[in-house]
């Protein structure tokens, strides 16, 4: 039997794997789009913490 993959949902993705990303290669900045209408900023403070901002897209 095939594993399934586990859908997560935008926010948690971009809160974990792509804040871990942007942590581990020290950026400054980062925008990324989906193409699915879900989009995210990240970016470093002065304080050395990170500001995220994300929109995303349901379609029911």
């Amino acid at each position: 039997m095939e594993e399934q993959k586990q859908k997560i949902s935008w926010a948690g993705f971009v809160e974990t794997a792509i804040v871990n990303f942007f942590q581990e290669h020290e950026l400054e900045k980062l925008s990324l789009e989906d193409g699915k209408g879900n989009k995210a900023k990240l970016s470093r403070q002065k304080e050395n913490t990170i500001k995220v901002e994300y929109t995303s897209t349901t379609t029911l």
